[in-house]
């Protein structure tokens, strides 16, 4: 048996010479074999691993270790990537923010995070960067549609190579391959070694306990995440920088609006609630407070609301106190009055193309039937949701009602004017809904309604989205959202090292 001694604190030696050093990858993490002494540095990323008589370290420090590494190998088998001469076979003259946005990325060694609103062409960054790169590539999405999307155009963009999916139904890896979240979550262990360039579509789901894996396996050495709002609601996007790099590049809708986004304007509609709702309203707030209060629970971070639906379901007074919540919802959300203001919108634009958000599907049934408008939600099929939204594009309707469906990943290009009856208080939320009428059209002038019961939670929601960001950066993180973040690129790096 080889004796296992410690010289210095992060220096070990086997007791035997060195045999041939080589390092590989292996199911997420990185082995360093045939050392008997590790060198000077290394000590940062690599621990022990007495199982395999070898050095191991978290695949995704491949970039920070090969670097004090060369030199030091016989062999360096970890990465399976090749790199590649991408010839894109589209025309591509970026608009001068996504160059911008591209030479930000590559000045920080290719790695790090693009925040443009949606309809900015944050997609044509990601082509640019897979050419830039020069290496096998993972575009990571969060939804079929978006893979969808993204499978057109690097089948348009590259026709002589073929395009891999995984998720779907699908495990195909290829060169360049397309990746559900959930997919590549679940197979980036034996995959990890295959890609030099990550691209996380929708980068904001990332850090989540299960998805963040995925940078963490990898040994990808290029790294871009691409995301309108890269903020969470649990604080977690503050590992973006960790998993992906830092926030290299953003702007806001504004920044863009009248040039490479259409023109827009907010309008805030506030309606009344009626004497019998404003009494039922208040009558669950107090029955839900009264429940808070005796338990010193408070909604204002993450961690109340969850101990709230814990506790809630402990008891028959917290089952009456979350549906007491539910009610002051309800009520707020598919009032009366917000239909008959839907009414007016729509008549004030009758040959605008326009999307109505609900935050619940009851309420988007009731906006189908009462005003005849063609209805999208998690429910819908498929094959229905596709001629829905190819009828809309063409024309054949001109307003369409959906709960969250269209927030995120799914193109609708020609829409001029968005409603939004109900919401979360997510300010990720907002502006995705923002971004579906935000694509530039000839003189187009786009306009988002937020149609808001007064005296209700809605209307301080909408408050806190027009504030100053909040440097306590709280769990709603709504301010922080609509901040503008300028970054200042580091020197010049050499790519060629890697």
């Amino acid at each position: 048996m080889k004796s296992h001694t410690q010289d210095t604190p992060g220096h070990y030696h086997t007791g035997r010479a060195d045999p041939e050093r080589q390092l590989r990858f292996d199911r997420g993490t990185l082995l360093l074999e045939g050392v008997a002494e590790l060198p000077v540095g290394l000590e940062t990323w690599f621990c022990y691993d007495p199982r395999v008589d070898a050095y191991r370290a978290p695949a995704h420090h491949y970039s920070d270790i090969i670097g004090p590494l060369k030199g030091e190998l016989a062999r360096n088998q970890a990465p399976r990537y090749q790199r590649r001469e991408w010839s894109c076979a589209l025309e591509m003259t970026p608009y001068a923010h996504q160059q911008e946005a591209l030479d930000a990325w590559w000045a920080t060694k290719g790695r790090g995070v693009v925040v443009l609103p949606t309809g900015a062409g944050k997609t044509l960054v990601g082509l640019l960067a897979l050419c830039r790169a020069q290496r096998d590539g993972l575009i990571i999405v969060p939804t079929l549609d978006l893979m969808q999307q993204w499978y057109a155009l690097l089948r348009a963009a590259f026709p002589d190579h073929d395009i891999g999916l995984i998720g779907g139904g699908y495990h195909e890896p290829q060169a360049l391959t397309i990746a559900t979240y959930d997919s590549a979550a679940r197979h980036i262990e034996r995959l990890g070694d295959r890609f030099g360039l990550l691209i996380f579509d929708e980068a904001h789901h990332l850090p989540s306990e299960f998805y963040r894996v995925i940078a963490e396996f990898a040994l990808a050495p290029y790294r871009l995440g691409l995301t309108a709002t890269p903020e969470r609601s649990d604080g977690k996007d503050a590992d973006l920088p960790a998993l992906v790099g830092p926030i290299v590049y953003r702007k806001r809708p504004e920044q863009l609006a009248g040039d490479v986004l259409a023109d827009f304007q907010l309008r805030p509609v506030h309606v009344d609630l009626s004497p019998a709702e404003r009494d039922a309203y208040q009558r669950a707030l107090d029955e839900r407070n009264a429940f808070l209060q005796a338990n010193r629970l408070g909604l204002s971070t993450l961690e109340g609301w969850n101990r709230f639906v814990m506790l809630s379901a402990r008891s028959a007074e917290g089952r009456r106190a979350m549906r007491a919540h539910r009610d002051a919802r309800r009520i707020a959300h598919a009032t009366p009055a917000k239909l008959r203001a839907l009414g007016m919108i729509l008549a004030n634009h009758p040959e605008a193309k326009t999307v109505i958000f609900t935050e619940d599907n009851a309420t988007a049934y009731e906006v189908s039937q009462r005003f005849l408008i063609p209805c999208l939600t998690h429910q819908t099929a498929i094959k229905e949701r596709q001629d829905i939204l190819d009828r809309f594009k063409a024309g054949s309707y001109l307003a369409i009602v959906t709960s969250n469906v269209l927030n995120e990943g799914v193109d609708v290009p020609d829409a001029s004017v968005g409603v939004i009856l109900s919401g979360s208080a997510s300010a990720r939320e907002f502006v995705q809904r923002l971004g579906r009428i935000l694509r530039r059209g000839v003189g187009k002038q786009a306009v988002l309604y937020e149609v808001i019961a007064r005296e209700t939670r809605e209307e301080r929601v909408a408050d806190r989205r027009r504030a100053p960001p909040d440097a306590q950066r709280k769990a709603e993180r709504i301010e922080a959202t609509l901040a503008l973040f300028e970054a200042l690129p580091p020197p010049d790096p050499d790519p060629t090292e890697r």
